[in-house]
């Protein structure tokens, strides 16, 4: 353990020349949690409002879901964003903030936690519309607001319970590169490589999991709409409405499975990677100072897929909620000014008609 400190200690050390690579300003952590507190802020507190309206019962258990999941992304930045920039001040020494290696183990946790929380929140999410749509009469006796917050509490306890595997010995945290931000390890050159392996192996067969499970929902509500849609008769009004239903219901669908694949895939998918065939910071460091153009690409892909993963939690209130509102308005407001011309139009075109008509009959 002493000789894992030295290690860290050094490779973050900023006279090793690690900075340079894969390095960002710290203007980059400081936008990400400014940006991801102020959606996710201003995702509860519209959530906060909406579900204390009466007219909003029926909805409760999918605000309760958008709700949960922007208070575990707030809560997963506030506890991580902090932590890098002090890094970045410490000018990217991690063994200056934390010697012991404590916190690197506290913030590898939480991002098990709050990467794999979101994820399975959002296959919730899925589920539950996918009940909505294909089995209403089900949905309606069923589907309480206690159910909904017993699966959400039994989410958040279960994802814990497995990022907590690494403190008792089952897989381990370790300091990534370039040095601000510690991980779950793959196998190392210690030869205590296969817990590592396996609980990584297991962090990436969950989150392919949910990703499937909320791709397989969202495509089944998809299919729901458009069949009942196309069921309802041509000339009714409940067609046009089913027509506008499902336009906006693809579209958000649409938008949360390309969020989900853009933010996820990458890291899934070099975890599994990594698992077979791992890079240490150690080679990392290696491969900056002696510039190997492959091994560097594979290091910078890995920081690049973390990064991509992170953004996903200041995206998740906009797909969710906030950019679906703003769309609303959007529209409604094309819509209501499109209407107002219309009428204009024809209250012009009947005075000039009126006047026509007059003329003649003088």
């Amino acid at each position: 353990l002493c000789e894992e400190r030295l290690n860290a200690t050094a490779m973050a050390r900023p006279g090793n020349a690690t900075a340079p690579c894969g390095s960002v300003s710290i203007v980059f952590p400081l936008t990400m949690m400014v940006t991801g507190m102020v959606g996710n802020g201003l995702a509860i507190l519209l959530v906060y409002r909406a579900y204390h309206k009466q007219e909003n019962q029926r909805k409760k258990s999918f605000l309760l879901c958008i709700g949960s999941l922007a208070l575990t992304d707030l809560t997963g930045q506030l506890l991580t964003s902090p932590i890098v920039i002090s890094v970045y001040l410490a000018d990217r020494n991690w063994g200056q903030v934390d010697p012991s290696l404590h916190l690197c183990n506290f913030f590898g946790m939480c991002m098990t936690v709050f990467g794999l929380c979101p994820l399975f929140i959002a296959s919730a999410m899925a589920v539950e519309r996918t009940l909505a749509i294909r089995a209403p009469h089900w949905y309606s006796g069923h589907m309480k607001t206690r159910v909904t917050k017993s699966v959400i509490l039994s989410v958040w306890l279960a994802i814990f319970a497995f990022a907590f595997l690494p403190i008792i010995g089952v897989g381990k945290y370790t300091l990534q590169w370039p040095g601000t931000w510690c991980f779950i390890g793959a196998r190392d050159d210690e030869g205590s490589g296969m817990g590592n392996a396996v609980f990584a192996s297991i962090f990436a067969f969950l989150g392919l999991v949910s990703l499937i499970i909320t791709v397989a929902c969202n495509v089944a509500t998809i299919v729901a709409l458009v069949c009942r849609c196309r069921a309802k008769s041509s000339r009714s009004q409940s067609r046009r409405q089913w027509g506008r239903i499902t336009m906006e219901t693809l579209i958000q669908l649409l938008g949360i499975m390309c969020v989900l694949f853009a933010c996820w895939s990458p890291l899934l998918i070099i975890m599994l990677k990594v698992t077979f065939s791992p890079i240490s910071m150690k080679q990392c460091k290696t491969a900056c100072n002696q510039t190997s153009t492959e091994l560097d690409k594979e290091c910078s892909f890995f920081l690049t897929a973390i990064r991509l993963a992170s953004l996903n939690q200041i995206l998740d209130p906009w797909v969710y909620l906030l950019f679906r509102k703003i769309l609303l308005q959007k529209a409604c407001q094309v819509a209501n000014a499109i209407s107002c011309h219309s009428k204009d139009g024809w209250k012009g075109q009947h005075i000039i008609l009126s006047d026509k008509i007059s003329h003649t009959t003088a």
